[in-house]
C-alpha cells in the first residue's frame, strides 16, 4: 500500500510505500464522525506484452479531484496520485492474474482525518492507495428490483461524485431486494419514475429504432445525480464511433436523455427493448435478464449477453487488456 498525510502548514508528506496493514487514527476524525471520504475504482491489466496497463485513469484522477472539493477536503494533484499508482503496480505486479477478464483492483482513498467534533471541513487527511486482485464481478446474468421509495442521489447532492456517503444508504433497500429474489436495485427518481442507475453501476439498454437504422444505445444523462463513469464514456465513446461501427457491423446511436420506468415497459411491449446493460469498472459489461415493477417483471430476451454488450465488453477489454491499441485509453505503468 502507499500512504500520505497532509497537514495544513506542512502541505502533504513524502508518500511512503509499506506493508499492507492497519492505519491508526484519532477516534474524533471527519472520516468517522462525518463522512470525509471519497475514493475511485480502477483496474490494472496484464499485457500480452508482459506489461501492466491501466485503463483512461486521467478520467479517475479529474474524477477524485472533483471529488475531494466537493467535500471541501484538502486538494490532491490527480497527476501525481497517478503516478503513485503506477509505481504501486509495478511493485506489485507478480499478484496481476494472467486470465483474461482477471486484473489488479485499485482503490485510491482519501479521508478526512481533522481530530475533532466540530462540524467543519476537515484540514487534514489521509491518501492511501489499495491494492488486490480480482476476477470476473457477475457469473450470470443481473435481476433488479426497480425502487422509487429509495433513492440513490437528489439534485444537488453528491450523487455526481463518488463519495462513500452515495454508497451505505443503499444497503438496506438491496437486503430487501434479494430478499425478493434480485441481485440489485435499478434506482429510480421523481413522480414520473426516472431510470437512474442500477446498484452502484450506471445502466444501459438497448432499444431497436422505429426507422430501423440499426439500435440507440440509451442511459440517463449527466444531471448531477449520475455518476459519470469511465466505463459509462467509454461505450458511449465507442459507440458513436463509425470506425467501431464497421468492426460490429452494427450502427449504434448513443443517447443520453431521461426515460421512464413506464417507457422501459412500453418498449419491452412493443418487443424493441433487445438488452439491458449493467456498466461499470468492476463489471466492465454486464447483462440484465429481468426488471422487477410493481409486482411484475419486464423480462429482458435473450439467455445471457446480447451482440450489442457482448461487442463492446470484448472491445473494452482488448483495450485494458492491451491486446488492442484504441485512442490512448490503455495507459503503459511504465
Amino acid at each position: 500500500m502507499i500512504v500520505a498525510t497532509y497537514d495544513p502548514e506542512l502541505g502533504w508528506s513524502a508518500p511512503e510505500v509499506k506493508p499492507y496493514g492497519p492505519i491508526t487514527l484519532d477516534p474524533q476524525c471527519s472520516c468517522f464522525q462525518y463522512g470525509g471520504n471519497v475514493f475511485e475504482g480502477m483496474k490494472a491489466y496484464l499485457g500480452p506484452d508482459g506489461k501492466a496497463r491501466l485503463f483512461r485513469p486521467d478520467m479517475n484522477m479529474r474524477r477524485m479531484e472533483k471529488s475531494c472539493a466537493r467535500l471541501a477536503l484538502p486538494p490532491i494533484d490527480g497527476d501525481v496520485v497517478l503516478e503513485l499508482i503506477k509505481r504501486l503496480v509495478n511493485v506489485e505486479r507478480r499478484w496481476i492474474p494472467k486470465e483474461s477478464g482477471y486484473s489488479l483492483y485499485i482503490r485510491p482513498t482519501v479521508i478526512a482525518t481533522r481530530p475533532g467534533l466540530g462540524v467543519t471541513a476537515s484540514d487534514h487527511a489521509m491518501l492511501y492507495i489499495l491494492a488486490s486482485p480480482t476476477g470476473p464481478y457477475f457469473a450470470k446474468p443481473v435481476s433488479l428490483l426497480a425502487v422509487s421509495e429509495n433513492v440513490r442521489a437528489w439534485p444537488g447532492g453528491t450523487g455526481g461524485h463518488k463519495v462513500a456517503g452515495n454508497y451505505s444508504p443503499g444497503f438496506l433497500p438491496q437486503r430487501a431486494a434479494a430478499e425478493k429474489g434480485y441481485d440489485q436495485i435499478l434506482w429510480l427518481f421523481g413522480e414520473d419514475r426516472r431510470v437512474t442507475e442500477a446498484g452502484a453501476m450506471n445502466f444501459f439498454v438497448v432499444v431497436k429504432r422505429d426507422d430501423e437504422d440499426g439500435v440507440d444505445l440509451i442511459t440517463a444523462p449527466l444531471d448531477g445525480t449520475i455518476l459519470p463513469g469511465v466505463t459509462r464514456a467509454s461505450c458511449l465513446a465507442l459507440a458513436s464511433d463509425p470506425e467501431f461501427h464497421k468492426e460490429i457491423s452494427v450502427r449504434l446511436h448513443p443517447q443520453e436523455m431521461v426515460y421512464t420506468m413506464s417507457d422501459l415497459a412500453k418498449w419491452s411491449s412493443e418487443g424493441k427493448l433487445l438488452e439491458a446493460l449493467v456498466i461499470g469498472t468492476a463489471v466492465i459489461v454486464g447483462p440484465c435478464n429481468r426488471i422487477g415493477y410493481e409486482g411484475k417483471d419486464i423480462v429482458i430476451p435473450g439467455d445471457g449477453m446480447g451482440p450489442v454488450g457482448t461487442a463492446i465488453r470484448k472491445k473494452i477489454l482488448d483495450i485494458q487488456e492491451g491486446r488492442t491499441e484504441w485512442k490512448g485509453w490503455g495507459v503503459v505503468c511504465a
